[in-house]
């Protein structure tokens, strides 16, 4: 499972692709045999609901709703084709220039390409908010961030949200217990490891892209993950 977040048109980063870089990476999984599916039908195959068809499958998923995710990625996954799901977290979402809107996120779900699913309600580091809560309010916290999340995706987007991206790859025994009490059927770390059949599905590995990565280093991630952390992530 193939994570991005940012893209540029020609500034790479560590979590920054360019179009050229993006283009080598696609180009990449053409050539040697790789397949591009909806990440619902990963998910499907780690709940152990359906077998692989083959070990060449690899999904795509962008997180938190960067403009650029309309402005540069969107054009090319429309000539190519290629299904995404994008992980939102909705407070941003027509508020901050650097973030997409709901317009734009309509459209994108309407070509059938594009998937959206929750990253919580405004991507909070769950560490620092236990830290500084009582229990009992932390966990009113995490309900709020889960559940409104869900809530506003499903009105703003008339779809049903049930997959859930843990914001900075945070995720412990009592998160995974909330994201089950709040209707996740399934969640995902980011920790730089492939995602395999049997994983705990409330904390499914995923691989984070960097910008720099073409030919020998990308085909090391396909094989093997690199650990990952968001290094340059927005808060939008």
């Amino acid at each position: 499972m193939l994570t991005y977040h940012r893209f540029d048109p020609k500034i790479p980063g560590p979590t920054t692709v360019t179009i050229a870089g993006l283009q080598s990476q696609l180009s990449y999984l053409s050539d040697h045999g790789f397949v591009i599916v909806p990440l619902n039908q990963v998910v499907e195959i780690v709940l152990g609901h359906a077998r692989p068809p083959s070990d060449s499958l690899v999904t795509i998923s962008v997180d938190d709703g960067h403009r650029s995710v309309y402005t540069v990625l969107y054009p090319i996954i429309e000539r190519c084709h290629i299904p995404i799901t994008l992980f939102i977290y909705p407070s941003a979402i027509s508020n901050s220039s650097n973030a997409l809107t709901w317009a734009e996120l309509r459209e994108m779900q309407a070509s059938g390409l594009v998937e959206v699913q929750s990253h919580t309600y405004w991507h909070p580091d769950f560490r620092k908010e236990k830290a500084r809560r009582t229990p009992a309010d932390y966990a009113v916290f995490v309900d709020m961030q889960l559940t409104r999340s869900r809530a506003k995706l499903d009105l703003e987007l008339g779809t049903h949200v049930d997959l859930l991206a843990w914001p900075y790859g945070i995720v412990d025994d009592d998160l995974e217990a909330a994201a089950r009490h709040a209707g996740y059927r399934a969640a995902f770390a980011y920790d730089g490891k492939l995602a395999r059949p049997g994983d705990n599905h409330l904390a499914i590995h995923r691989v984070p892209v960097p910008g720099t990565a073409r030919g020998a280093s990308f085909a090391a991630l396909l094989l093997s993950g690199t650990p990952g952390k968001e290094k340059d992530h927005a808060r939008e």
